[in-house]
C-alpha cells in the first residue's frame, strides 16, 4: 500500500473514533436551595464524574431559598430542584395542575446544630428558656424541625423564648456574629467555623433529635419526569453511586473531593463538618424516600401549624426509579 493511501485511511478510521469520544452530553439544570456541606453527595457525584458517566452535563445554580427553587421549577428555569420536601406539599395544596414529584432523597435528618454564644459544659435543653433564640425562616424545614425538637424537650418556642425569625436565611450567621441572640440554629460549615473562631459553641444536634425525615430531596415537575424518564433514571443512578461512595469513603477524602465547591472554607473545617454529618447518619445511603419518613415530615409540619393538607405518599413521591437503579 502506498504511504499516502495508508495515511488517508488512518485519518478515515480516526475521525469516527474521535467523534464518538466527543459525544454531546445532555444538559440538566439543577437549582439547589443553598450551598451546604450537608449536600456533600451531590458535589461528590460531580467531582467523581458519576453524572458524566451517565452522559449528563450538570448545570448547578444556587438560588438561595425554597420558594425560589419552586419558582425555577414551575417556570421551567430549572429541570430538577434540590430542596426540602415540604415545598412540594405547598405547591400541591395550591392546586397545581403539574405537581412537583420527589424522586431522589439526598439527606435524611435535619442538618442544623444548636450553637451557644457562651461555652456550656453540661448542656440541657431547659437552659434555652427565657433566652434570645435566633431561629430559621417560618415555614421552612429548619424552623419546623427546630420547633419540633424544642417542643419534644418541653419548650414552647413562642412563649418560652425570645424567638427571632425575621432574618433572611443567608444573613442568620452574620446576625449572630454581630451579637444578636444567645443561641442560634446553624448549618455546617458555619457552626464549625464559629466554634473554631471562638464565636460560638456547638451544644446539640437537631439532626440526632429529629429522627429520619426527607429533609432535602431531588424533585421535578411530573410532566418533566414523564417526558424524560430515561434522563431521570440516569440522574438517579449517578446519585446512588455518589451516595454509596460517600458511605464507603472517609471524611478527609470526601472533604478533598468537595473542596472546589467551598473554596473559602479550610479543608480541616470541611472534614470536621462531613464527619459530623456522617456520624449522625444525615446523608441518605440510597435515593428512596419511604412512607415512614414522608409521614414523619407531615407530623412535623402539622406540629408547626404549617401542613396545608395531608398528602398520600404515592401522590408526590416516586420510588420506582430509585428501586430500579438500586437493583
Amino acid at each position: 500500500m502506498k504511504p499516502g493511501l495508508a495515511l488517508l485511511l488512518s485519518f478515515v478510521l480516526i475521525i469516527p473514533l474521535a467523534a464518538c469520544g466527543q459525544e454531546k452530553k445532555e444538559k440538566i439544570r439543577i437549582a439547589e436551595v443553598t450551598r451546604s456541606i450537608f449536600y456533600a453527595p451531590l458535589y461528590a457525584a460531580l467531582d467523581q464524574g458519576f453524572f458524566e458517566d451517565e452522559g449528563l452535563d450538570i448545570e448547578l445554580t444556587t438560588v438561595w431559598g425554597g420558594d425560589k427553587v419552586m419558582t425555577s421549577l414551575l417556570s421551567d428555569g430549572a429541570d430538577i430542584g434540590l430542596v426540602g420536601s415540604e415545598t412540594s406539599i405547598y405547591v400541591y395544596a395550591r392546586g397545581a395542575s403539574d405537581p412537583v414529584i420527589n424522586f431522589g432523597q439526598l439527606t435524611q435528618t435535619d442538618g442544623t446544630f444548636l450553637v451557644s454564644r457562651n461555652e456550656i459544659e453540661d448542656f440541657s435543653w431547659d437552659q434555652l428558656k427565657d433566652s434570645t433564640f435566633l431561629g430559621q425562616r417560618k415555614g421552612g424545614m429548619p424552623q419546623m424541625v427546630g420547633e419540633f425538637v424544642l417542643k419534644k424537650h418541653g419548650i414552647d418556642p413562642q412563649n418560652d423564648l425570645n424567638l427571632i425569625q425575621n432574618i433572611d436565611f443567608a444573613n442568620i450567621s452574620s446576625a449572630f456574629a454581630g451579637g444578636t441572640g444567645e443561641f442560634v440554629q446553624l448549618f455546617e460549615p458555619q457552626a464549625s467555623i464559629f466554634e473554631k473562631e471562638g464565636r460560638g459553641h456547638i451544644v446539640a444536634s437537631f439532626g440526632t433529635e429529629s429522627g429520619h425525615v426527607p429533609y432535602t430531596t431531588f424533585m421535578a415537575k411530573q410532566s418533566f419526569m414523564e417526558e424524560n424518564d430515561e434522563t431521570v433514571e440516569k440522574f438517579t443512578r449517578a446519585l446512588y453511586k455518589a451516595q454509596q461512595w460517600v458511605a464507603d469513603t472517609d471524611a478527609k477524602k470526601i472533604a478533598e473531593a468537595i473542596q472546589p465547591y467551598f473554596e473559602d472554607t479550610d479543608l480541616e473545617i470541611l472534614e470536621m463538618a462531613v464527619d459530623r454529618y456522617k456520624s449522625q447518619g444525615s446523608f441518605a445511603t440510597d435515593p428512596i424516600l419511604d412512607e415512614e419518613e414522608w409521614n414523619n415530615l407531615q407530623n412535623i409540619m402539622e406540629e408547626a401549624g404549617e401542613l396545608p393538607t395531608e398528602v398520600l405518599h404515592e401522590e408526590l413521591v416516586n420510588t420506582t426509579i430509585a428501586e430500579k437503579v438500586m437493583n
